[in-house]
C-alpha cells in the first residue's frame, strides 16, 4: 500500500497537479522528520512543493478528500466505526514570518487549531481521517465580553456539532456499519443531543454518540445527573492500564462501572419551548487509587439503551480507543514536527498540515495493525523493496520468497528506530516505527542505486 495512493482520486482539475500531490506526499512521508527542503533534497524539487501549495487548486480540502473517500471504503468492512473528534492547537510563536495566523490561549502566543476526526475500529486501528476543521482566533479576541446569551453557531463549541452533523452524513451512505461519534468534556452540548432526536424525527440517519460528561445537568426529576449516579447500585468492575499522560504516570486502573437512563431537562431558553432528550448516563469510577494517585473517575453519556454489564464495559472500551487521536497528534506534532514548518502564510500551511496528517495516520495504522492483524503477509502494507530492504539489512542475507508477516516486519523496521526486539519486549511504539520507516527509504534506494551501477559496470 503506497501512501501516494491516498490521492489517486484526487480532483484537481489537472493530472499534472495530482502526480505533483502524490508525488510529494510519498517524499514527506519518507522522511516525516525532515524539514520540506531536507526531505525533498533539493532547490528544485523544494520549489515545486511551495509552488504546489500555493496553486489555488490545491487546498486542504482537495488533498483531504481522496484520503477520505479512501477511509470510508475501509470502514464499510467493519460493523461499528468509532468517529473520534479533538482538537490541538500548533503553536507557532515566534514564527512572525507566517502571515494569517491568530491568538492561542494567550496574545503573546500565536498559531492555529486542528480539529481531526479519525475512524477507529474497536480494536483501535485507525482507518483513516474523515475530516479537518482549522481555525485561527482573531488577535485581541481574547478577554473580551462576550454576551452571556449566544446562539450554538457564533461559537466555537459549534465545531462538536458540525463534526456530529458530518458523522451522521456518513451514517447515510453507510448502512451496514455503525458510527459512533466519540468526544471528549468540551462536546457536551445539549444541542448536539437534540441534534440526534430531530435527525430521527425527520426520517434521517443518526450516527450513534458516547461523549464524556462535563455538565451536571438538571433531570426531569429536578435531580442532578451526578447525583442520581451516585445513587445506583454497581453492575461491576473492568480492569484497564493508562498509559503515561500530562503529569501522570502509567498504571493499572480498576473501575467501578454504574449505569441509568435517563432524561435531560433543558432550561427554558429564549423563544424557545422547554425540551427534553433521553439519555443513558455511565459512571465508571476508581473506589480505590494507589496511594498518592488521583482517582481516575468519568460519567460519559450515550444515546443507545444501555442496561447491562457487558453493554456499559463495551462503551467504555469504546470510549478507551479515544485515545488514539491523543497519539495522532503526538505524531504529528512530535514525528512529523508540524509546528516546525516555514511557510510564509496560513494559506500554504493547511494543505501542508493535510498532507502531514495523512502520513501521521499511515503511521498509527502501521503500529497498530501489526497487533491486530500480526499474521497477514507484510507486503499488504509495505511495497516489496521496502520489506525486503529491511530484511537483507536486519538479517544480512537476502529475503525470503514468502514475505514475513506484518509483525514481523514492523519489529524489524522498528529496530532501526531504536526498539530492542528482545524476546520479552512488548509491541513496538509509534517514535520507534516512524525512525525506522525513514531509515528504510534510505536503505531502499541505497539498494535500488547499487543495483543500477551493478548492473551498468556488468552490461554496460
Amino acid at each position: 500500500m503506497q501512501l501516494q495512493n491516498e490521492l489517486s482520486e484526487m480532483n484537481a482539475g489537472d493530472k499534472r497537479l495530482v502526480k505533483r500531490s502524490m508525488k510529494l506526499l510519498e517524499t514527506l512521508g519518507g522522511k516525516p522528520q525532515q524539514s520540506i527542503p531536507a526531505a525533498c533534497g533539493g532547490w528544485h524539487e523544494t520549489k515545486a512543493a511551495y509552488r504546489l501549495f500555493d496553486n489555488d487548486k490545491v487546498t486542504a480540502q482537495s488533498l483531504l478528500e481522496p484520503h477520505r473517500d479512501k477511509t470510508l471504503e475501509r470502514m464499510k468492512a467493519y460493523p461499528v466505526v468509532l468517529c473520534a473528534e479533538d482538537t490541538s492547537e500548533l503553536d507557532y510563536t515566534g514564527k512572525t514570518d507566517i502571515k494569517g495566523l491568530g491568538s492561542l490561549n494567550y496574545e503573546a502566543r500565536q498559531g492555529m487549531y486542528l480539529h481531526p476526526m479519525l475512524a477507529i475500529t474497536r480494536d483501535r486501528l485507525c482507518l483513516g481521517v474523515l475530516d479537518n476543521l482549522s481555525w485561527v482566533r482573531k488577535k485581541g479576541s481574547l478577554g473580551k465580553k462576550k454576551k452571556a446569551k449566544r446562539p450554538i453557531g457564533e461559537k466555537e463549541s459549534s465545531r462538536w456539532l458540525r463534526g456530529y452533523l458530518a458523522c451522521c452524513d456518513d451514517q447515510e451512505d453507510l448502512a451496514e456499519t455503525q458510527l459512533v461519534y466519540l468526544a471528549d468534556r468540551e462536546s457536551d452540548l445539549y444541542e448536539l443531543y437534540q441534534a440526534a432526536e430531530k435527525r430521527k424525527s425527520l426520517g434521517l440517519s443518526a450516527a450513534s454518540w458516547l461523549i464524556r460528561g462535563q455538565h451536571n445537568r438538571l433531570l426531569e426529576g429536578g435531580e442532578r445527573l451526578l447525583d442520581t449516579l451516585n445513587n445506583t447500585t454497581a453492575l461491576g468492575e473492568i480492569e484497564f492500564d493508562v498509559p503515561a499522560g500530562r503529569a501522570r504516570k502509567a498504571r493499572h486502573v480498576i473501575q467501578q462501572l454504574y449505569a441509568t437512563q435517563i432524561t435531560l431537562k433543558r432550561a427554558n431558553q429564549r423563544g424557545e419551548k422547554q425540551t427534553k432528550t433521553k439519555v443513558t448516563a455511565i459512571l465508571a469510577k476508581e473506589e480505590n487509587p494507589p496511594e498518592g494517585e488521583t482517582a481516575i473517575e468519568w460519567f460519559l453519556l450515550s444515546s443507545d439503551n444501555i442496561e447491562t454489564f457487558d453493554e456499559v464495559a463495551e462503551r467504555i472500551r469504546w470510549y478507551l480507543c479515544r485515545w488514539q487521536i491523543e497519539i495522532f497528534f503526538k505524531i504529528l506534532k512530535s514525528g512529523c514536527k508540524v509546528e516546525e514548518l516555514q511557510l510564509e502564510k496560513k494559506e500554504r500551511l493547511e494543505p501542508a498540515l493535510t498532507l502531514y496528517m495523512i502520513i501521521a495516520w499511515r503511521i498509527l495504522y502501521l503500529t497498530t495493525l501489526g497487533r491486530t492483524c500480526s499474521e497477514l503477509p507484510c507486503d499488504i502494507v509495505f511495497e516489496t523493496e521496502e520489506w525486503q530492504a529491511a530484511y537483507l539489512v536486519s538479517h544480512r542475507q537476502p529475503p525470503p520468497e514468502t514475505p514475513p508477516t506484518i509483525n514481523e516486519m514492523i519489529r524489524t523496521i522498528s529496530t532501526f528506530g531504536g526498539f530492542l526486539n528482545r524476546k520479552n519486549d512488548g509491541e513496538p511504539g509509534v517514535q520507534t516505527l516512524w525512525i525506522g520507516l525513514q531509515r528504510v527509504k534510505d536503505f531502499a534506494l541505497s539498494i535500488q542505486i547499487h543495483e543500477g551501477l551493478y548492473f551498468r559496470q556488468r552490461y554496460g
